[in-house]
């Protein structure tokens, strides 16, 4: 019985075409420093985040960095683990090539996760594909579910649902930055259950700003099945750099779409840390802006 590379790879795979989390934990009262730039309606917020993401996605020309893929299994039939470095190179508007410079561990989680992950990424890069998840009125319904202000910054937090029945949406809440307008976070889930064997699943995806992107950061995501198992993905991003369309290099609102698959890696993420400090455990969510 396949029962682990079947459940686990068909949650893996909506990882690179979703950005996604886990419930929203929401800050003390009394612990913000800084008020938000201004107070918009829920259309405002949408309208200018689509807008924007628009404006960055059109502005990016290249990009290349690295990927460490890092999986856990436990539970029937058998424990796993496996970790792959990958080089990426990306060239809009739909290209991208991958070079695999080392893979270690559960040879049946590297070739049946991991390498199928890649190859879904390529098959997904197009843009009839792009149009089918981007986040927008399209394909999202957007609630104004709040506002959270940090030392470093304001959000504005809205719940999503999606509008169609694709197992590549997602349903929960983003963090979208007050004064670009990009996502931050996201916590949520799939539309759809990825597979009969999964029980449930939950995934964090991060981005950092450098310079005038935002870009994936960092995704952890949990998945546990119906047989008591349980699995754990990471994917850290580093080792950044990114070309610029000349002509857009100044625009102050440059960022690509919020979709996984669509990545964007500049500089290395160890000089330009970005942590999720939880309310609730004397914390509250911050970026350190460049």
């Amino acid at each position: 019985m396949r029962i682990l590379p079947q459940s686990v790879t068909s949650t893996l795979l909506i990882l690179l075409c979703i950005s996604t989390g886990r419930p929203l934990l929401a800050q003390k009262p009394g612990t913000s420093t800084v008020e938000l730039l201004a107070v918009l309606t829920e259309e405002e917020v949408v309208d200018r985040m689509v807008a924007r993401n628009l404006e960055r996605a059109k502005s990016l020309e290249t990009f290349q960095g690295t990927r460490v893929y890092r999986l856990e299994y436990h539970g029937f039939p058998g424990s796993g683990s496996a970790e792959m470095v990958v080089d990426v190179k990306y060239q809009s508007p739909s290209t991208v090539e991958f070079n695999i410079r080392s893979a270690t561990g559960s040879k049946l989680l590297i070739e049946k996760v991991f390498k199928k992950l890649l190859q879904t990424e390529k098959e997904e890069l197009t843009p009839k594909n792009q149009r089918r998840v981007a986040l927008n009125n399209e394909n999202y319904s957007f609630t104004l579910a709040g506002q959270e202000n940090t030392p470093s910054g304001s959000f504005y937090i809205l719940s999503v649902e999606p509008r169609t029945k694709n197992k590549l949406l997602y349903r929960g809440r983003i963090w979208v930055d007050a004064e670009d307008f990009a996502v931050v976070r996201i916590e949520a889930g799939p539309a759809e259950n990825p597979s009969f064997w999964i029980k449930g699943t939950q995934i964090e995806q991060i981005y950092l700003r450098v310079a005038d992107f935002w870009l994936p950061a960092s995704n952890r995501s949990t998945s546990n099945t119906r047989l008591g198992g349980n699995a754990l993905l990471t994917i850290e991003y580093k080792d950044y750099r990114v070309t610029a369309i000349p002509t857009l290099s100044n625009s102050t609102g440059t960022d690509v779409p919020t979709k996984i698959f669509v990545l964007t890696e500049l500089v290395d993420l160890d000089s330009r840390r970005c942590s999720s400090q939880r309310p609730g455990h004397d914390q509250s969510l911050a970026w350190r802006r460049s």
